[in-house]
């Protein structure tokens, strides 16, 4: 009897011993294919207004997969469209509408992030103070921009020196300009004014310019380290209700946060506000691509707010991951 237990004891002291060795066994199975890492090459270009968010979630996706190489480029929406549908990249920043021609050629498109176009002035401007507090309506920007009836500062509110208003327009076919004239009832080649070339560009010339107005993607008004405008850069106040004045429920643009929040709510019109999208011709089939796409809309979403965009409402979020599936 004795003998008859130590035997029953030393088996099933066998069948822990191989049922813990396959636990180990699966384990380091398991370890194995962890480690099998994803490696390759994703490339993007196009717009300006996507290019700091896409940057960021590339340098993080690329800390979680270190064999992942992603290259980008600005070039202006258009730019970024005409290349992924010639097979030149495999996504394409994009700042605007996908229009049914576009489609018809291929292009498969994904909501990612939303932000906005800011009418900006330089800091310097001398009707500066009369612009913050009184803003400017819709008409009048259309009257600068598109029609040319606004030529000088005087015209505006009727007080002032008649200094010539310089405008200032995109070069490049992008999003931005194409969503500004969207919300002043015209296109891009409506849009009057000097062109200069992508987002830095006309920063730039605007911030240099005591006289000038253009306009800009929200993270080339605002610094999302500060979460303040950019020194020397100032954005106009859109007069919502026409009523010659910036109210209170107008006054959104003191910091990058408070602007963000009147995007997601609804306060800044849209357009100019709008969707951010990552293009492709037709759905990506490289497991790469797939892979960075899903986790920007999963667990890259958690990086929008810092990098100064707004995030998409969560089922707008799952209806544009289920064109993944």
């Amino acid at each position: 009897m004795k003998q008859l237990v130590t035997k029953t004891i030393q088996a099933v002291c066998v069948g822990l011993i191989m049922i813990f060795g396959l636990s180990c066994g699966s384990g380091q199975s398991d370890s194995k294919e962890t480690a099998k890492e994803l490696k390759g090459s994703i490339s993007v270009s196009g717009a300006f207004a996507l290019y700091p968010m896409a940057s960021k979630w590339a340098e993080e996706f690329q800390k979680l997969h270190p064999g992942v190489s992603i290259n980008i480029s600005a070039g202006g929406a258009g730019k970024g469209m005409a290349d992924v549908l010639a097979g030149m990249v495999d996504l394409a920043m994009f700042s605007r509408g996908v229009n049914q021609e576009e489609i018809k050629k291929g292009a498969w498109f994904i909501a990612v992030a939303r932000d906005a176009v800011l009418p900006t002035i330089s800091a310097k401007n001398p009707m500066y103070a009369d612009l913050q507090k009184k803003g400017m309506t819709q008409q009048q920007f259309t009257d600068i921009f598109i029609s040319g009836k606004i030529t000088n500062w005087k015209q505006v509110y009727g007080t002032g020196k008649a200094s010539k208003i310089n405008v200032y327009n995109r070069s490049d076919a992008c999003g931005a300009a194409e969503m500004w004239a969207k919300y002043l009832g015209g296109a891009q080649e409506d849009l009057l004014g000097v062109g200069v070339f992508g987002d830095p560009g006309i920063a730039s010339a605007v911030k240099s310019d005591a006289s000038g107005i253009g306009f800009n993607n929200l993270n080339y008004a605002y610094d999302v380290t500060s979460r303040k405008k950019y020194d020397g850069m100032e954005v106009i106040p859109i007069d919502i209700n026409n009523n010659g004045i910036i109210d209170s429920t107008e006054q959104v643009y003191s910091s990058l946060d408070d602007l963000m929040k009147a995007i997601r709510d609804g306060v800044y019109p849209c357009p100019p506000a709008r969707d951010l999208y990552f293009i492709s011709k037709g759905k990506p089939q490289n497991e790469i691509v797939l892979a960075f796409l899903n986790w920007v809309m999963t667990e890259g979403q958690k990086y929008v707010d810092e990098a100064g965009y707004v995030q998409l409402k969560e089922d707008h979020i799952q209806s544009e991951l289920k064109k993944l599936e």
